[in-house]
């Protein structure tokens, strides 16, 4: 099948399964997926349901379009992401995305865990993401334009939405929710990265490095979508603070701030 076809057969057998209709969406990133189980009515379609559509194989990440409501609105949680060092292809990894844009999905969350950049930040904190740096060395919009989507070069200069970001940092600061912002950095992964490739993130800007959201972030504009990207600073990244990094540190940190984040989304939700 095209990439078009599997869109569009993906989309329908979400419609044939679900009532629901939202317009919002959000993709829970590593340790994060239990916001999906605080859905209203949930009806959960495991990605393996669904014909031709790629699975996730990290720890962590179940893998399933979670329907439901929550603060009022119809919404649907991604539990669980593809990711680039899986080996899919960026235009394979977004093809959620897309499938959301066919069912009229108009805004996107999306959440990860990332390594903190910025000294500045402590382990557990949040950060609305205000623009990104893509040191991943590729792009899911190369190859055919998806015309039905979005224009062949598309602006990319308010990616991360800033009237919805001006929005949920006054909603923050007025609920006493603690949030940081800054520039997220892709890195392919699966290795952590280095300590001198932490050293030129600072140097080029970037508060945060992850592994994932760029991607998702560019096809989500290509739709026309409004974006809004948090990053959960689950580490200091490498060399920021003496010790080694492991993946049950993460989805640990993540865990032990799930309230706060779960707190922030709610917000999120009642703003957007």
């Amino acid at each position: 099948m095209t990439l078009q076809e599997t869109i569009t057969a993906s989309a329908e057998y979400l419609r044939t399964h679900v009532t629901n209709r939202p317009t919002v969406a959000l993709v829970l990133g590593s340790g994060l997926g239990d916001f999906a189980d605080t859905l209203e009515n949930p009806v959960r379609i495991p990605y393996k349901d669904i014909p031709n559509f790629p699975q996730t194989t990290v720890a962590g990440h179940n893998g399933a379009f979670v329907f439901g409501r929550r603060c009022g609105r119809e919404v649907v949680a991604l539990q669980g992401r593809l990711h680039y060092y899986e080996g899919y292809s960026q235009q394979t990894l977004t093809l959620p995305v897309r499938v959301l844009a066919a069912m009229g999905v108009k805004q996107l969350v999306l959440t990860n865990a990332a390594g903190g950049v910025n000294t500045s930040f402590s382990q557990g904190c949040l950060m609305l993401i205000s623009d990104h740096i893509n040191y991943s060395g590729q792009n899911p919009l190369i190859g055919p334009n998806l015309d039905a989507f979005g224009p062949r070069f598309p602006d990319v200069s308010d990616l991360y939405t800033a009237e919805l970001r001006t929005k949920i940092k006054a909603a923050a600061a007025a609920a006493g929710i603690p949030l940081e912002e800054g520039v997220y950095m892709m890195f392919t992964g699966p290795n952590y990265e280095t300590p001198a490739e932490v050293r030129m993130a600072r140097i080029v800007g970037a508060d945060a490095v992850g592994m994932s959201t760029v991607p998702e972030a560019l096809v989500a504009g290509h739709c026309g979508m409004q974006v809004v990207g948090v990053s959960c600073i689950t580490n200091m990244a490498a060399g920021v603070l003496p010790g080694k990094l492991d993946h049950s540190e993460v989805v640990e940190t993540a865990n032990r701030v799930h309230a706060t984040f779960q707190s922030l989304l709610e917000t999120i939700l009642q703003v957007i």
